[in-house]
């Protein structure tokens, strides 16, 4: 893959694929990101919503997790052939092998964004959308299986993840220079000289 690939023409930096649980601010640091950077940004659960004409809820409800994912995984393939744009994934993109071998052959930078599950838990109950479009994993309360979920799913985020960057209590402007610094040191895999920047833990 040519280095140049997935890079802005305003300013060099590449469009990152953002991961990372429910509420830790992929959509937003998308759309932060997008704006400094010039190009555009997609956000997968919207972009999945608007595809099936539902909610994610609602599919789930009436056809399944599994039909979910299957779906998810194909929306993902599409979405990766746009890297003119910044993606932000839904939560659970990492579940599955196969896309997690979607994602670290993107030739693209991987950013994986946190918080502590107490944190999570505050901005989903602070989140209107989060009853009507985030359906529960386990069959329980959303706020109640953040921890188990999050236990779950910490290796395989860390798996795909060129860079770590903690959310909480970051000013959207510091933590997008913070990611942009990290961006412009970032080189592809392969080249022999990929940073991490200093966020990845």
């Amino acid at each position: 893959m040519n280095v140049n690939e997935g890079r802005s023409t305003e300013n060099g930096l590449p469009r990152p694929i953002l991961i990372g649980y429910r509420a830790t601010g992929k959509s937003t640091l998308a759309a932060d990101l997008a704006r400094r950077i010039g190009c555009r940004q997609i956000d997968a659960d919207e972009a999945f919503e608007t595809a099936w004409g539902c909610s994610i809820a609602s599919f789930i409800g009436d056809r399944g997790e599994i039909a979910f994912r299957d779906a998810e995984t194909a929306l993902l393939r599409d979405l990766l052939g746009q890297p003119d744009a910044i993606l932000a994934t839904g939560g659970g993109v990492i579940l599955r092998p196969e896309n997690r071998l979607l994602l670290g052959q993107s030739g693209r930078p991987v950013v994986w964004l946190t918080a502590p599950v107490s944190e999570i838990r505050r901005r989903l109950a602070a989140d209107p959308t989060t009853s009507g479009r985030r359906p529960a994993l386990f069959g329980g309360d959303v706020l109640d299986e953040v921890e188990q979920a999050l236990a779950q799913r910490e290796r395989w985020y860390r798996e795909v993840a060129d860079a770590m960057f903690d959310t909480t209590g970051v000013e959207r402007n510091v933590l997008v220079a913070s990611v942009c610094r990290w961006l412009d040191a970032w080189r592809p895999s392969g080249t022999g000289e990929r940073s991490d920047g200093g966020g990845k833990q």
